[in-house]
């Protein structure tokens, strides 16, 4: 339990990490007497850091006199002595401009914007598509390659297009394939995705078999397709981004980092906010049980596209980074993002 602190203690430790986020380097008390509100000694500016490094706020690097933020101190100063940067007026020029350009898909939109914030914030960036609970089906068709190869493609009525490649059972009768296509946009378009991936296990198989005498291959490759298309999808910008600051002195750590960044549900569970902001910063042990984020921060933010969903932005950079710039970075970002969203969902619609 951190004691009470002091009005100076607080805009010591204020000090401390926007020296420190901005120079990388271990900050003296000389270097703070003229970033203090009230003129004060660099005596009295070492006896509050000692405070502050008793109460587990600040470390002391080495032998040198200089403090640097610990972990418990980056979250006390996120907590409670952060403001949040407004973004410049070119910063919002950049993320205007970049997102007003003419996309296909929202899918477009979502994976550029995570490149765009990467770009933006020189760190990792992750977006997630608005939840696809209320798509519905609007059509379902299988596109022949040769050699038994297929392009399974659906299509929703928010415009989202999945599609995948399979490679279909030997014997399968086309004709017997087209009736069964049929059947399947006959019954389930106008139904919602997780509508359709439901029927897909209680009265859809039964039906099937009225065409195909073995329907899982089939079935299974709708499945896949509508499953893919109802669940979240995580894009990722800027993941060489973390070199930058990845411990290269540990080659095993940054390949693990890395594998993590590849499997959608470890994301989805790192990602995932667990409390009611629509902003929300998670430093070291507080994003995973895992160690090898440890020396890392996450900001994640949601943004909300009307009745269309709900979706996530976040970045992953060092716990040194500037949170207060990074955060109105992110902010604007989201606000930006949804608008662009609702924009091409209405555009849609109305077409």
């Amino acid at each position: 339990m951190i004691k009470m602190l002091t009005k100076r203690q607080k805009e010591v430790l204020q000090a401390i990490v926007r020296q420190y986020t901005t120079t990388g380097q271990p900050v003296g008390s000389k270097a703070l007497v003229d970033h203090l509100a009230k003129k004060v000694s660099s005596a009295t500016i070492r006896n509050e850091m000692a405070v502050l490094e008793h109460e587990g706020l600040v470390t002391k690097e080495h032998s040198s006199s200089g403090r640097v933020p610990s972990k418990l101190g980056y979250r006390y100063y996120v907590d409670h002595l952060l403001d949040p940067l407004s973004v410049t007026k070119n910063d919002l020029i950049v993320i205007q401009n970049s997102l007003g350009t003419e996309y296909q898909k929202i899918d477009e939109i979502v994976s550029h914007s995570a490149d765009l914030l990467s770009n933006l914030t020189s760190y990792t960036a992750f977006t997630l598509k608005p939840e696809q609970k209320d798509a519905r089906l609007s059509g379902f068709r299988l596109v022949p390659l040769g050699n038994q190869k297929v392009i399974a493609i659906l299509v929703t009525d928010t415009g989202d297009v999945e599609s995948q490649s399979f490679t279909l059972p030997r014997g399968i009768d086309t004709e017997a394939m087209e009736a069964v296509i049929r059947l399947i946009n006959d019954q389930l378009t106008g139904l919602t995705l997780p509508e359709v991936v439901k029927r897909l296990v209680t009265d859809i198989p039964l039906q099937v078999t009225r065409h195909l005498h073995q329907p899982e291959g089939f079935l299974n490759i709708f499945d896949s397709v509508a499953s893919r298309a109802a669940h979240e999808r995580f894009f990722v910008g800027g993941r060489l981004n973390l070199l930058g600051f990845a411990n290269q002195q540990n080659p095993a750590a940054v390949q693990e980092l890395y594998a993590l960044l590849d499997h959608g549900n470890n994301l989805q569970a790192i990602l995932d906010p667990d409390d009611e902001h629509d902003i929300s910063v998670r430093i070291g042990n507080e994003i995973a049980d895992n160690q090898v984020l440890d020396d890392y921060s996450l900001i994640t933010a949601k943004y909300q596209v009307d009745q269309y969903g709900e979706g996530i932005i976040a970045v992953l950079g060092p716990t040194r980074m500037p949170y207060a710039r990074t955060i109105g970075l992110v902010d604007t970002f989201r606000r930006e993002l949804a608008k662009r969203l609702l924009d091409h969902y209405r555009r849609y619609y109305d077409s």
